[in-house]
């Protein structure tokens, strides 16, 4: 008995070791508001598709390359800060036709599953809370890079990611169809260990 207790210990020990080893390998990542980029864009008359610049965004990605499918993803949007670089026209997106920033500074998003689709790449679902709605929506994100970031000696993670939202699913409808009701969105981001 006294053998087989001499043998099992080292084996729960490594056991031990590799669990904690495991968990800890999910990192906490906090955006970093100067190197995240929101763009969205959409179809105007069929005629162009311009875009409008969100900055200011902040959250936390956490993530696991091991096991990519424990990540998540919180991010806050100032929706306030939106910049179509048309001076009236920011105005009206400000306004009570289009976001109401006056009443909904601020959109979230919080992942509900992350799905691994090989090559670096994945499908973030969660929850968009925009105007005071909550829906779901997917996007589709690829890891760029992961490692001690040159600049900031930390260590860094960096993501491109896509996705489409129905903006009259929102309460922002104005001019739908005719300027188009599908949004699309592209983020890239950089992110820090905490």
């Amino acid at each position: 008995m006294k053998k087989i207790s001499a043998l099992l210990l080292p084996i729960i020990a490594a056991g031990t070791l590799y669990s904690a080893a495991s968990q800890a390998a999910a990192v906490d990542y906090q955006l970093d508001a100067a190197h995240t980029s929101i763009v969205v864009s959409w179809d105007h008359f069929g005629f162009s598709h311009p875009t409008a610049d969100i900055p200011g965004a902040t959250g936390v990605i956490k993530f696991d390359p091991q096991h990519p499918a424990a990540s998540s993803v919180q991010v806050s949007i100032p929706v306030s800060n939106i910049d179509t670089h048309v001076p009236a026209l920011t105005k009206e997106f400000q306004g009570s036709d289009y976001f109401d920033t006056t009443k909904y500074a601020t959109a979230t998003f919080t992942s509900t599953k992350v799905i691994p689709r090989g090559e670096h790449k994945y499908d973030v679902q969660g929850n968009l809370t925009l105007k005071g709605v909550t829906k779901p929506v997917t996007l589709h994100a690829t890891l760029n890079k992961i490692g001690e970031h040159a600049m900031v000696k930390k260590q860094a993670v960096g993501f491109n990611a896509s996705g489409t939202l129905q903006r009259s699913a929102f309460g922002v409808d104005k001019y739908v169809p005719a300027v188009s009701d599908t949004i699309n969105l592209s983020i890239s981001t950089e992110a820090y260990a905490k």
